[in-house]
C-alpha cells in the first residue's frame, strides 16, 4: 500500500470530483494541484480558467499565484478578468468552482468575512474576492477545507458565499444557480441531501464516525450508503510528488 498524507487525499479525492470535459474556474493550492492531477489522469480535456484570465491553461508547472506567467505560456486565450467573470462565469459557462472559507454550516454556505458580530467583530477576514461569483454562478462548487469544529458551526456568522442557504428551496428562490455538491476535508466527504443538508458520504481510511462527529458544530447525518474512501493511487502520488508540487509547496 502507497503511504500518502492527508493532504495527497483530499487532491486525489477533488481531483475524482471532476470529469472529462468539464470546464473548471481553478484557484492556487490544493484546488490548482487536483485539477492538475485530473488533467493528467482521467480528465485530459478538462478546460481550466484562472481568475486572472487566462483560458484554457495547461501550466508545465506549478502556478504560484493566479498571476504566474506560467498560466499564459500555454493557455489557448488571454482575457481581462472583468470579461473571465462576465463573459465566463456570470453567463453560467463553467461546470466547476472550487472555494474555501473560514466556517461552512450545514447548508454549505461559507464565510469569509468576519468572526463574530459584523459590526464589532472578533475577527475581520479578507472578504469574498471572487468567491461569492463563484458560489452563485458555477454550475457546481467543490469546497476543500480542514475539519475542525470551529469551521463547521451549525451557522456561519455570516454569509460571504451562498450555498442552500436555510435550504434549497431557498437557493431556487435567489435565482443561483448550481450549488455545492462536495465538501473536502482530512476526514471524509460530505454531500447534499434533497433539502440542502450536509451530511458524511465517505470516510477517510482510519478516521472514525465519532472523530468526525467530535468536528463538526451540530448532528451530522451519516449517508445511508457510507463507504471508505478510496486512496490515492501509486500513479497520483507519483504525479504530485514529482510533477505538481516537487519542492513541497502546498502538500509538505
Amino acid at each position: 500500500m502507497t503511504d500518502y498524507t492527508d493532504t495527497e487525499l483530499m487532491i486525489s479525492r477533488a481531483a475524482q470530483e471532476l470529469q472529462n470535459d468539464d470546464t473548471t474556474l481553478v484557484g492556487v493550492g490544493i484546488p490548482n494541484l487536483a485539477c492538475n492531477l485530473a488533467k493528467r489522469t482521467h480528465a485530459p480535456d478538462l478546460e481550466m480558467i484562472y481568475e486572472s484570465g487566462t483560458i484554457d491553461s495547461n501550466p508545465s508547472k506549478l502556478p504560484l499565484s493566479i498571476g504566474d506567467p506560467v498560466l499564459a505560456s500555454n493557455a489557448k486565450s488571454i482575457v481581462p478578468m472583468v470579461q473571465g467573470f462576465g463573459y465566463y462565469l456570470q453567463a453560467g459557462r463553467i461546470d466547476v468552482g472550487f472555494l474555501g472559507g473560514a466556517q461552512i454550516d450545514r447548508y454549505g454556505n461559507i464565510n469569509s468575512t468576519v468572526i463574530g458580530d459584523y459590526e464589532d467583530p472578533k475577527v475581520r477576514l479578507p472578504g469574498s474576492g471572487g468567491a461569492c461569483e463563484i458560489a452563485s454562478n458555477t454550475h457546481r462548487t467543490i469546497i476543500i477545507t480542514p475539519q475542525v469544529k470551529r469551521r463547521f458551526p451549525e451557522e456561519v456568522d455570516f454569509i460571504t458565499s451562498p450555498g442552500y442557504v436555510g435550504g434549497r428551496e431557498n437557493r431556487k428562490e435567489l435565482r443561483l444557480q448550481g450549488g455545492p455538491d462536495a465538501v473536502i476535508t482530512d476526514m471524509g466527504v460530505m454531500r447534499f441531501d434533497d433539502t440542502g443538508e450536509m451530511y458524511l458520504d465517505s470516510i477517510h481510511p482510519g478516521v472514525t464516525e465519532d472523530t468526525i462527529q467530535a468536528a463538526t458544530g451540530w448532528d451530522l447525518r451519516i449517508g445511508d450508503e457510507l463507504v471508505e474512501t478510496t486512496p490515492p493511487t501509486e500513479e497520483e502520488i507519483k504525479l504530485i510528488r514529482h510533477e505538481l508540487d516537487p519542492e513541497g509547496v502546498y502538500t509538505s
